[in-house]
């Protein structure tokens, strides 16, 4: 896969998100299989809001494609609290025929999970879903992310071993981000960036470095 162009926002469907990643037919098609998945199971579970699904390649697709951009490099992702797949699924597409790619799917919940390992087994992914809490696991990866997972306060809780470890942490947060963040800095030490979504423009994502505990939270 190329590096993303970076386009004003619009409207998206399957030819446009194809035309702003550059990604491959067979990709695409994945795309396409995890979209309907997708919809199946999150009629009979809380997977994601009905009403994003008609915008999936935009709120959905589009909004965890953008995370390749930051990390063209990186080949082991972890998604904590990967629920419905994302970022984690749609990376673990984009990211099929890369050499040494893996993206580890972290969720405590087992009824997410079990969707989880439909959509990696369906579509063959270089990915492994793990059923648990993720500040409990013992992995080394490149870079940490998470999307509507928990408030930054916790969040970085969960994301430190990865980070102690040498990961990068990315995370997709929205428009209340700034407030997160001066909470946040009350328990911890860090340095952090913020980057506008491509997705969304009330959307950020938060690059952390450095991350220090201050007082238990």
């Amino acid at each position: 896969m190329t590096d993303l162009i970076i386009e004003p926002l619009e409207p998206l469907d399957a030819a446009a998100f194809q035309r702003l990643t550059a990604c491959s037919e067979a990709q695409l098609s994945d795309l396409r299989r995890f979209q309907a998945l997708l919809t199946e199971w999150n009629a009979v579970m809380n997977l994601v809001g009905p009403a994003s699904l008609p915008n999936f390649w935009n709120r959905h697709a589009w909004d965890s494609a953008q995370l390749l951009k930051l990390e063209p490099e990186a080949r082991i992702w972890a998604d904590l609290g990967a629920g419905a797949g994302l970022p984690g699924v749609v990376l673990a597409i984009l990211l099929k025929d890369t050499p040494g790619a893996k993206v580890h799917l972290i969720e405590s919940m087992t009824k997410r999970c079990k969707f989880l390992h439909a959509v990696v087994d369906d579509l063959k992914l270089p990915a492994e879903v793990h059923n648990g809490r993720a500040e409990e696991l013992d992995l080394k990866v490149d870079v940490v992310t998470a999307r509507a997972c928990a408030p930054m306060v916790r969040l970085l809780g969960y994301a430190q071993p990865y980070l102690k470890r040498g990961a990068t942490g990315w995370f997709l947060k929205g428009q209340d981000v700034a407030a997160e963040l001066v909470e946040a800095a009350t328990y911890w030490k860090f340095e952090s960036d913020l980057r506008p979504s491509l997705s969304d423009p009330r959307g950020q994502i938060v690059q952390v470095k450095g991350l220090k505990s201050v007082r238990k939270v």
